[in-house]
């Protein structure tokens, strides 16, 4: 695990000094080792965290022994023993996977190459003497990697901030897409002219004519391997034990300490048990917990522990441990990222490195076994739409939207059984969309859409296509849940999720990993039914069984959590000063971002109680804090 950047310049030199001071920022993924190499108009440089061969053989950049092909990368090669094998009559410096990389690139070539790998991967490398750079990503993006022109040189890197930034512009339809995402999806990237290369791709540029722009290319794609084939339940269901214990296994190669998450759920818990059976000794595990009775998870997470015989240890978190993040950690990452439980994620990322340098963790699980509660509510709430007669359905939704309805029932009382108020205004516009929807694919996309429609919001702005409205990504032919699961894992998974991780983890200097999305495991899953994935209808129910050969039942069977943390009450109360200093309106106003009427709108009537506005105002708060590190 690591952080490189690189630089072609158009027309002078690569500056070697100028790599060193940008890798610098990456120091944090690296703080190991650093290296920087030059040719010409071409540059790499290179931060390392020491996992794999801790010699000094494991430096990087690193140069092939036939000196055609240089490499800067990130990420791990678990099958790379393997490929070592393969390549046979190569005089071997050291025992680094960066090592059998760059050998087999200069064997097999780039293309031939990434579809022999096993792992998790962003790397650059340069071909001496076709003179083209080669910037390649991971095929479930579990890394990230940024590029694009800075004033007619291209630079690309493992986080936005190490791309020189004083000439780059705000890209206010991605803000507004931060706003409807609560992250930026690739391609996409907060500053104009620069991109996120997108999971499972690959792009060349040549050293000798930056003038042309080429298309990224795709070597790997999820809907290329969506189907629902007949295959028998128990076989399946001992397949996939049979490939997520071969992850896991994979996954436990380190030269340093290594340890696992373990929140008590279906999937850390799973993870943790076939650590714990493929280990002679006692698998280190951390978890987090809360004084918040209502998000703390730690006491099964304790059990668990104790059941599978692990090493456990627990940090219990205050408010005020969280709250001192919120000022800080937004600050420190590379472009603006909205979602909340980042807080938490690098709260066990820093425990869990005070003891190990590697951790595994239960991500994928949601997206590959249909876990999420949202897909159960589309499917429910999809049959009551769809039963009411489609006339009726449009007159309800004007009806909803008429303003002398909404100030008729916004004078209204709130009734205590329905808690905390709701903007009567949102409730309702929510209901009028909901209402005008004709499929349950539309249905399920607002359940992962914040602002509905950002880009009235955002000054300037314009709707913007993803990943998320693009079904060739992940196969319009699955029947639900499975279609919205699928595309979960190529569009919410890596934008989220994993840039949550990622950036967490990174921020704490450990290594992530994350075996449920072994490709291997993940193609198998995705050519199997609904009825296998979720026998009877249950939320990841093949895990759950897989489960039970490890623990009991009553440990399996509870409610899902997650890592939330309560905004509303929070900004209503110890962030009150803190977010209205942020979201003052005059201070809108001269940033010139936001049509300052409607987050003011919001903000008065989240802190009087007149609703919870806090998933909206937090999207705004994050660019809020992102912006300030950026000009100060």
């Amino acid at each position: 695990m690591c952080g490189f950047v690189g630089s072609v310049h158009a027309s002078q030199p690569a500056s070697a000094q100028l790599l060193h001071t940008l890798g610098a920022r990456l120091r944090h993924r690296g703080p190991d080792d650093d290296g920087v190499w030059t040719e010409g108009n071409v540059g790499l440089a290179h931060r390392r965290l020491s996992i794999i061969d801790l010699s000094p053989a494991g430096h990087q950049p690193m140069v092939s022994t036939n000196e055609r092909f240089v490499i800067a990368y990130n990420g791990e090669i678990y099958n790379f023993q393997q490929i070592r094998k393969l390549l046979g009559g190569v005089f071997w410096r050291g025992n680094s996977d960066t090592e059998v990389l760059i050998e087999a690139i200069a064997r097999w070539g780039v293309t031939d190459t990434v579809t022999r790998l096993v792992g998790m991967f962003a790397f650059a490398v340069y071909d001496r003497y076709e003179r083209t750079v080669t910037l390649v990503r991971d095929r479930l993006g579990i890394k990230p990697l940024y590029y694009g022109k800075v004033n007619g040189d291209l630079y690309f890197a493992s986080e936005l901030s190490a791309i020189p930034r004083s000439d780059l512009e705000i890209d206010r339809s991605s803000l507004a897409l931060l706003l409807k995402r609560n992250h930026i999806p690739a391609p996409w990237s907060i500053y104009t002219g620069i991109l996120k290369l997108q999971p499972g791709h690959l792009i060349v540029y040549s050293s000798a004519d930056l003038t042309a722009e080429p298309v990224a290319q795709s070597y790997w794609n999820a809907a290329d391997h969506a189907a629902e084939a007949h295959i028998d339940a128990a076989d399946a269901r001992a397949e996939i034990h049979r490939l997520a214990a071969q992850a896991v296994a994979d996954r436990m190669i380190a030269d340093v300490p290594l340890g696992g998450f373990l929140s008590g759920g279906v999937d850390s818990s799973l993870v943790c048990a076939l650590m714990q059976k493929a280990s002679m000794a006692r698998v280190k595990t951390f978890t987090i917990g809360f004084e918040e009775e209502a998000y703390n998870e730690a006491p099964h997470a304790k059990e668990v522990a104790q059941h599978l015989g692990t090493e456990h240890t627990e940090l219990m978190v205050g408010e005020a441990d969280v709250l001192d993040l919120v000022s800080s950690l937004p600050a420190t990452l590379d472009e603006p990222f909205a979602d909340s439980s980042l807080l938490p994620t690098y709260l066990v990322s820093a425990l869990t490195r005070r003891s190990v340098t590697v951790s595994l963790s239960g991500d994928g699980g949601d997206e590959l076994f249909a876990g999420y509660q949202r897909y159960r509510w589309t499917q429910q709430m999809a049959q009551r739409i769809f039963s009411t007669p489609r006339w009726l359905r449009h007159k309800t939704a004007d009806l909803a939207e008429s303003q002398d309805l909404r100030r008729l029932i916004g004078g209204l009382p709130t009734p205590s059984f329905l808690g905390r108020p709701a903007p009567i205004g949102a409730k309702m516009q929510r209901l009028a969309e909901v209402l005008r929807v004709e499929s349950a694919d539309e249905l399920f996309a607002q359940t992962v859409t914040h602002w509905s429609q950002p880009h009235l919001t955002v000054l300037n702005s314009q709707e913007r296509s993803t990943v998320y409205d693009d079904p060739a990504h992940w196969s319009s032919t699955l029947a639900p849940p499975r279609s919205w699961a699928a595309r979960d894992l190529v569009a919410y998974l890596p934008n989220d999720c994993l840039t949550k991780v990622d950036r967490a983890s990174m921020q704490a200097s450990l290594e992530a990993r994350v075996p449920l999305l072994d490709h291997r495991l993940v193609e198998f899953c995705l050519g199997l039914s609904g009825e296998v994935l979720c026998p009877d209808n249950r939320p990841k129910g093949v895990l759950k069984d897989i489960l039970t050969g490890y623990l009991p039942q009553a440990m399996i069977n509870r409610p899902k959590r997650g890592f939330a943390v309560p905004l509303g009450s929070w900004l209503k109360g110890p962030l009150k000063e803190w977010a209205a200093s942020y979201l003052d309106e005059v201070r809108l106003r001269n940033e010139g971002f936001f049509d300052t009427a409607v987050i003011t709108r919001m903000w008065n009537q989240h802190v009087n109680g007149q609703g919870d506005w806090s998933a909206y105002l937090w999207d705004v708060l994050m660019f809020q804090v992102w912006l300030n590190e950026r000009s100060g």
